[in-house]
């Protein structure tokens, strides 16, 4: 058993992005993310601060904007327009959740697709599902980076995926299809969810459920990908996977904290270098 190390891979990733970042710099790019927090949701000012130091230590500018609760959508709709039209910003990033009289949805779409560097907005969503050189979701996108450099064969596999969100669940398997594995999502209303389970080469776990996946729901030698972020009944971070119950019948499998999660940054500061290199085109 492998246990995949999303801190060290993420940190392999973001050396790769200062290097380039150094190069782009010496040719006149500076590459910039503008990160916006609507509020004062605590686990949202811990991205955001996570978020900026990934940024001071890739070498890429970030121009942070962290405004009140009672930020109207028009004024939010403002800046994202600005920053649309700023030649020297490549990445915009509104940190989710917004607050409630603020339409996600209105705000993910105003963000010029060429800038959303989250692979959020419906244009690159689109272009993901057919194939189309897009910007990748973050999350999913890293989880495909930790396979392939810890060399888990997707070809031909059969893969599940737990969870149907927008942001984890759809992306992952339209990027595991990609791979050539043979998908299956399963969700709430699955009919045998363990039977799907059993069957899985690769699983993975998205449901925001603590230790929910326990040794009866692991084929033996498959590889488990837990993308939960929860809390056990000690107020221990966990995920959705009962990690030391079903580590021995794995190949690989990814702990929480320290897989998946520092993926996510990684990745989104490779998708602002990929931006921002589009400058030199």
């Amino acid at each position: 058993m492998t246990i995949i190390d999303g801190k060290k891979t993420s940190q392999d990733i973001k050396d790769e992005v200062r290097d380039e970042v150094a190069k782009l710099k010496k040719g006149g790019v500076e590459p910039m993310l503008a990160v916006i927090l609507v509020g004062e949701n605590p686990a949202s000012q811990v991205y955001v601060r996570n978020k900026k130091r990934a940024c001071e230590y890739t070498g890429i500018r970030s121009l942070s904007y962290e405004l009140p609760e009672n930020t109207t959508e028009e004024e939010l709709l403002k800046l994202i327009d600005e920053l649309n039209n700023r030649s020297d910003c490549d990445g915009i990033l509104v940190q989710l959740p917004l607050p409630k009289h603020i339409d996600e949805k209105k705000i993910t779409n105003a963000i010029s697709p060429k800038k959303d560097v989250d692979g959020f907005h419906p244009v690159n969503v689109g272009n993901m599902l057919i194939g189309d050189e897009c910007f990748l979701p973050c999350t999913p996108h890293g989880i495909i980076e930790l396979l392939h450099r810890y060399g888990v064969v997707l070809d031909g596999k059969k893969a599940v995926v737990v969870g149907r969100s927008n942001i984890v669940g759809k992306p992952m398997a339209m990027l595991l299809l990609r791979e050539n594995a043979t998908v299956t999502i399963c969700h709430s209303h699955t009919s045998d969810l363990k039977k799907e389970c059993t069957e899985a080469d690769i699983l993975i776990a998205a449901i925001g459920k603590p230790k929910f996946f326990t040794p009866e729901y692991i084929k033996n030698g498959a590889a488990v990908i837990d993308v939960g972020m929860d809390r056990d009944e000690n107020g221990k971070l966990c995920g959705d996977v009962d990690f030391e119950a079903v580590k021995d019948k794995c190949s690989f499998i990814t702990p929480v904290p320290g897989g998946v999660g520092p993926m996510t940054i990684a990745m989104l500061m490779q998708n602002t270098l990929i931006s921002s290199s589009h400058r030199m085109r």
